[in-house]
């Protein structure tokens, strides 16, 4: 399964950050273009859902992404921020999480419903800005303890 699985095989997209549990990916092409910032956050081993992490592993999974929330929101400022795992169509765990506005292409609609308009360009915030932030959410979460 692990060669044929496209995030056991690739990135995802740009790392922003990582440890030896997971990584942060910025979301390219049109869906990052659409939706600046967009980013999966991408557990390291061939797993398809959160029930085959134990403990530690899914409280750890849980506050990257709400550190990667966070980050969003104070680098984007999005009226909203979507938190999705499906795994549908890449049955490798991973979480999306999209900034969201209300006048982006799709809203208030699932970011894969047909566009309802034309996007609105906004500034993709840097990958070392994203990095820092989510390390610092990470550590806000850990006690102070930077990961």
């Amino acid at each position: 399964m692990r060669m044929e699985c496209l995030l056991c095989r690739e990135s995802g997209g740009e790392v922003v950050w990582q440890d030896e549990s997971c990584r942060v990916v910025l979301v390219e092409g049109r869906d990052g273009d659409d939706y600046p910032g967009y980013c999966r956050v991408i557990w390291g081993a061939h797993v398809p859902e959160m029930s085959d992490l134990d403990l530690h592993d899914r409280r750890h999974l849980m506050a990257v992404v709400f550190a990667t929330e966070a980050a969003l929101r104070a680098l984007a400022a999005p009226n909203k921020v979507n938190l999705a795992s499906l795994g549908n169509q890449v049955p490798h765990l991973h979480w999306h999480v999209i900034p969201r506005w209300r006048d982006d292409r799709t809203f208030p609609g699932a970011i894969w419903a047909a566009p309802a308009r034309e996007a609105v360009p906004r500034r993709t915030p840097a990958p070392e800005d994203l990095r820092r932030a989510i390390a610092r959410a990470i550590a806000e979460e850990q006690g102070g303890t930077l990961a």
